[in-house]
C-alpha cells in the first residue's frame, strides 16, 4: 500500500522527541468522556437505582477501570509502544501477538462500523435523510482524520471537547436548575432491575476494551504520572459529571431516552456538537484497529504496510458495511471477541510488573529508543492461560456471575503467575523481531530467565 497519512510509529517506539504535552493527550482522554451514550447509561442506571446507589456504582466501575488503565497504560508510556507491540514482549511472543492483533483489529474495526451505523440511524431519526448517506459522511470524515494518526485525532478533540462540555453545562443550567436538586436526588428509582454490583458491571464492562488498549494513547505521554492524572480526570468527568447528570435527567423524565432533552435545549447547535463528540469517540476504534492490522500483517506475512493506508482501506470498508447495515448481524460475534480482550491486560500486567521473563529484554534498549533484535516465538503456556481466562469471562457473562471482564482479567493474571512459578511459561524458541530480518532463524531457547520484580518508575 502507498504511504498516505501518518504511520504513527505503528511498529516502533515513539521517540521522546515526538511525544506530546500533558494538555494534548488529556484532550484525547477527555474526548472519550463526552457522548450522549454516557447520558443514556446514567439515565438507565438512574431508573433502577437511587442517586447515591448510582454514585456508588459509578465509583466502583471507575476505580476498576482506573486500576487497569494505569498499569497497562503506564507500561505503554514507559516503553513508547502500542498495545499490540507491547504484547510481543509481555508473555505472548511475536507469533502469539499476531493472534492478539487480529482479535483486537477485528473487534475494533467491526465496532467502528457498528457505531457508524448507529450514528447514521440517530441522524436519520433526528433530522431525516437516508441512513446510508449519514454513515458515509461520518465514516469518510473519520477515516481522513485517523489517517493522520494522533495528530489528526487531536484536531477533532480540540474542537469537540470544549463544545460538548459547554453543552452539558448549558443543559444543566436550563433543565436541572428549574427543579430542586435535593428533590431530584431523593427521588426513588422507578424500577428495581439493577443492583449496585450489576450496574458497576455495565459501567466497567462498557469501557474495559478501551482500558486495555490504553497504551495506544499513553505511548505519546512524556511522563508516567500523566497517565494516572489524565485517565483519572477522564473517568471523573465521564462517570460523575456526565453519568450522574444522566441519572438526574432519568429521575426527572422517568425514561432513559434523555437525548431529546439535551438536544431540545440547544437546537441545531447542540446537534452539531453531539455529532462531533460521537465522531471523536469512534475514531479510537479505527485508530487502534489499524495498529492491530499493521502488526498482524507484518508478523504473519512479513510485509510492513503503512498504517495510514490501512486506515483508509478499512475505514472505507467499515463505512460501506455500516451503510448497508451488514455489521448489525455480527454484534454477537463482536461482543464475544470483546470478552477475549480483558485477559490480555491481565497477562500484560503479570508479565511486565511481576514475572519479567520476556519483558527484561526491553530494558536494555529503552534508553536508545530501539527494540530487541529477537523475541520469543510461540509461548504455548500464555495462549493456554489466555484461553482459560477467556472461557471464565464467557461463562460468568452467560450466567451473570460477578463482573465478567474483571473475572477474566484476574483469572488471566493469577493463572499466568502460577504457570510462571511452575515453569510452564516457556518460549518454543526465539525469532527475529521482524520476519524479514536475517535474524529470523530460530535458535534454541536457553530456558526461562529467573523470575524477578522491578518497581515501576517514571523515566
Amino acid at each position: 500500500m502507498a504511504a498516505v497519512g501518518s504511520d504513527d510509529y505503528a511498529l516502533t517506539r515513539v521517540p521522546r522527541s515526538e511525544r506530546y504535552g500533558f494538555v494534548s493527550v488529556l484532550l484525547q482522554w477527555v474526548g472519550n468522556s463526552g457522548s450522549l451514550s454516557q447520558f443514556v447509561l446514567g439515565a438507565t442506571i438512574g431508573l433502577s437505582l437511587g442517586f447515591w446507589q448510582a454514585a456508588a456504582a459509578f465509583t466502583l466501575g471507575a476505580v476498576l477501570l482506573e486500576i487497569v488503565i494505569f498499569f497497562v497504560g503506564f507500561a505503554g508510556q514507559r516503553e513508547g509502544l502500542s498495545m499490540v507491540m507491547l504484547t510481543r514482549f509481555t508473555g505472548f511472543g511475536r507469533n502469539g501477538s499476531a493472534l492478539v492483533s487480529l482479535i483486537i483489529a477485528t473487534s475494533l474495526i467491526g465496532w467502528f462500523g457498528v457505531q457508524n451505523g448507529i450514528f447514521g440511524n440517530s441522524m436519520n431519526a433526528l433530522i431525516g435523510g437516508p441512513v446510508w448517506l449519514w454513515c458515509i459522511v461520518s465514516g469518510v470524515v473519520l477515516t481522513l482524520l485517523v489517517m493522520y494518526g494522533f495528530k489528526g485525532m487531536l484536531w477533532i478533540s480540540r474542537i469537540a471537547v470544549p463544545l460538548f462540555f459547554g453543552l452539558i453545562a448549558y443543559t444543566i443550567i436550563t433543565t436541572l436548575s428549574q427543579h430542586s436538586l435535593t428533590e431530584l436526588i431523593a427521588l426513588p428509582p422507578l424500577e428495581n432491575d439493577l443492583t449496585v454490583a450489576s450496574a458497576a458491571t455495565i459501567i466497567a464492562g462498557g469501557f474495559m476494551t478501551g482500558a486495555i488498549i490504553a497504551p495506544d494513547m499513553t505511548r505519546f505521554n512524556n511522563k508516567g504520572w500523566h497517565v494516572a492524572v489524565q485517565s483519572g480526570t477522564s473517568l471523573v468527568i465521564s462517570e460523575y459529571l456526565v453519568g450522574l447528570t444522566g441519572v438526574l435527567l432519568g429521575h426527572l423524565v422517568g425514561t432513559a431516552d434523555v437525548t431529546s432533552i439535551v438536544l431540545g435545549t440547544s437546537g441545531a447547535v447542540g446537534l452539531i456538537i453531539v455529532v462531533l463528540a460521537t465522531m471523536k469517540i469512534n475514531d479510537n476504534n479505527l485508530y487502534s484497529g489499524s495498529l492491530g492490522i499493521v502488526s498482524f500483517v507484518e508478523t504473519v506475512f512479513g510485509k510492513r504496510i503503512h498504517r495510514g493506508a490501512v486506515t483508509v482501506a478499512f475505514g472505507l470498508l467499515g463505512t460501506v458495511l455500516s451503510a448497508i447495515g451488514f455489521l448489525e448481524h455480527f454484534k454477537d460475534f463482536l461482543s464475544l471477541l470483546g470478552v477475549a480482550i480483558p485477559p490480555i491486560g491481565g497477562i500484560i500486567v503479570a508479565e511486565y510488573y511481576l514475572v519479567r521473563r520476556q519483558t527484561k529484554t526491553l530494558d536494555a534498549t529503552r534508553e536508545d529508543e530501539t527494540l530487541p533484535q529477537t523475541v520469543a516465538g510461540w509461548v504455548p503456556g500464555t495462549l493456554a492461560v489466555w484461553l482459560l481466562a477467556f472461557g471464565t469471562g464467557w461463562v460468568t457473562q452467560h450466567f451473570a456471575v460477578g463482573i465478567p471482564v474483571i473475572n477474566s482479567l484476574l483469572t488471566a493474571m493469577i493463572l499466568y503467575l502460577l504457570a510462571s512459578k511452575a515453569g510452564l511459561i516457556r518460549s518454543a524458541g526465539e525469532v527475529g523481531l521482524r520476519p524479514e530480518d536475517p535474524a529470523t532463524a530460530e535458535r534454541a531457547h536457553d530456558g526461562p530467565s529467573p523470575v524477578g520484580n522491578q518497581e515501576m518508575q517514571d523515566d
